[in-house]
């Protein structure tokens, strides 16, 4: 678990190590892939854009707890707004930077439109694919890494959009507090601060989901 100014560990849950192979029994285990970025010279163009940085749109948006139903509506706005901005883009930070900037405020307003609607979590993966699990014929590590994900996604369910992004780029993505700050337009110090909150509220969330978990009856065999 990586320790910025003595935030809380997590209790309960590992975190991949850099250059580890990806444990099925996290969700959204695999940090994401960065893809070599040319030179920007003019407007971007929005199609090569698409074609080059879909799957860490969709990513970014899946992380950041749009739902899977939603992801095409939210993918659409995100490009969108990359149409309507292409020419604000200067190059000054990295197209990723920019880019999870724009799915970060997609996806705020989604939650803000699901909180109004009183939609109920439907307990469904975060990421629905990870690296292939060499156990995955064992059918007690199966149980085990299922019980494992839904733990993580109801967890991170009960986390506000603001905290989740930074605690998903910080302890997934492995990124520097400098980069997530930039991601998500706010000064370091908040990254530290909301990176601390995230934590407790997710030591909270698995403490009583495995409350919950443990006097649930077992079925008879």
């Amino acid at each position: 678990m990586r320790d910025p100014k003595a935030a809380l560990p997590l209790k309960g849950v590992s975190t991949p190590k850099s250059g580890a192979a990806t444990d099925p029994a996290v969700v959204n285990s695999a940090p994401a892939v960065e893809i070599p970025e040319p030179p920007v010279a003019g407007p971007l163009d929005v199609r090569a854009v698409f074609d080059g940085h879909f799957e860490f749109v969709w990513r970014s948006l899946r992380r950041l707890g749009v739902r899977e139903s939603d992801v095409d509506d939210a993918l659409q706005e995100v490009f969108v707004v990359v149409h309507r901005k292409r020419d604000e883009f200067e190059g000054r930070s990295r197209l990723t930077t920019w880019l999870y900037g724009i799915c970060f405020r997609v996806a705020s307003d989604y939650h803000r439109r699901a909180h109004v609607r009183r939609e109920q979590p439907t307990g469904e993966p975060i990421e629905e694919h990870t690296h292939a699990d060499p156990h995955a014929s064992d059918p007690e590590l199966r149980v085990h890494g299922a019980q494992a994900r839904a733990l993580l996604d109801e967890a991170l369910e009960g986390m506000d959009v603001e905290k989740r992004a930074v605690f998903v780029l910080y302890e997934i993505d492995e990124l520097p507090v400098e980069e997530i700050a930039l991601r998500v337009g706010v000064p370091v110090g908040t990254v530290y601060s909301r990176l601390k909150a995230a934590r407790l509220a997710f030591e909270k969330s698995v403490t009583r989901v495995r409350a919950r978990l443990s006097h649930t009856p077992r079925r008879a065999p």
